[in-house]
């Protein structure tokens, strides 16, 4: 019998133990098990706790660079790792981002009682916000997207991902460098850069995805779910978003067409689609700013 090839393994980077030093854990019953949310700050009665949901293969770890800045702005940050990601139990049934919506909401009525929080979603935790407001638009002050797939304005898929986990340790690492560049970051150098923090990070996460096969994300379901969203909407993206290159163009349009309260998209220059890693300082900027308003 052959056996299967050894799981790749990097180092915690530094960064993500100093930040787990600093947080503290919180869970909401999930299926069989519970969501684990990671928690920054003190709650303040003149703003709303900030709630970050990270992207598709991903943990609460893509927002990494954010953190100290949105601290320092005196936020209040949850970071939950979304069900069947990261620490967090699948969902009960689903494996798409339609799964997410009770675990989701379930959890934030848990922990925030009839407060609303700010929801920011990254990629597929930006489909997965909006699918979430749509069906409890009470559970959000205001949405911010970054970086959302599902509008509707792509024709076809704008890149192809590698497959990996049959591959030797070292044919995965060098598969995942590719996917890195393929979909996330625009400046290569940061795969490898900043002492191996964002190949490490990405490593660490794809190992526990346990959705894999999520399709809702190459199709309009957040256009559609839009419509039902009664909060303010703000957009964020990477100016070289792979999810869309030339077509980021039409992004805006579709979002003034979809959203009742649609407040803004921002582009952010020379960036890709992991923009919050990417270009930290500026993504938090524009958030804040965004927030503010």
């Amino acid at each position: 019998m052959v056996s299967a090839p050894a799981l790749a393994t990097l180092p915690v980077p530094a960064e993500v133990l100093r930040l787990q030093a600093l947080a503290r854990r919180e869970t909401t019953p999930c299926g069989d098990g519970d969501m684990v949310w990671h928690v920054w700050g003190d709650a303040r009665p003149d703003r709303p706790p900030l709630v970050l949901l990270h992207g598709g293969s991903g943990s609460w770890t893509h927002w990494v660079r954010n953190i100290d800045d949105l601290l320092a702005a005196g936020r209040e940050l949850w970071i939950p790792d979304l069900p069947g990601f990261g620490a967090s139990a699948s969902p009960t049934r689903g494996g798409d981002a339609d799964a997410l919506v009770e675990p989701l909401a379930e959890g934030l009525r848990a922990l925030f009682g009839p407060r609303p929080c700010d929801l920011v979603g990254f990629s597929f935790g930006g489909l997965t916000a909006g699918l979430l407001l749509a069906e409890h638009p009470e559970l959000a002050r205001q949405l911010v997207l970054v970086g959302a797939p599902a509008m509707g304005v792509v024709p076809r898929r704008q890149f192809e991902l590698k497959a990996w986990r049959h591959l030797p340790a070292d044919g995965q690492l060098a598969t995942h460098r590719y996917n890195l560049a393929a979909l996330m970051l625009k400046d290569q150098a940061l795969i490898d850069g900043l002492d191996g923090l964002a190949l490490g990070l990405h490593v660490a996460n794809v190992v526990r995805d346990r959705m894999p096969r999520r399709r809702l994300a190459h199709t309009d379901a957040l256009a559609l779910a839009l419509p039902r969203v009664t909060c303010p909407v703000h957009a964020i993206y990477g100016r070289d978003d792979a999810l869309y290159k030339e077509w980021i163009v039409a992004l805006e349009g579709a979002y003034a067409a979809a959203a009742p309260d649609f407040r803004g998209m921002a582009l952010i220059d020379d960036t890709g689609h992991w923009v919050q890693f990417e270009r930290p300082q500026a993504f938090a900027q524009t958030l804040l700013a965004e927030l503010g308003a």
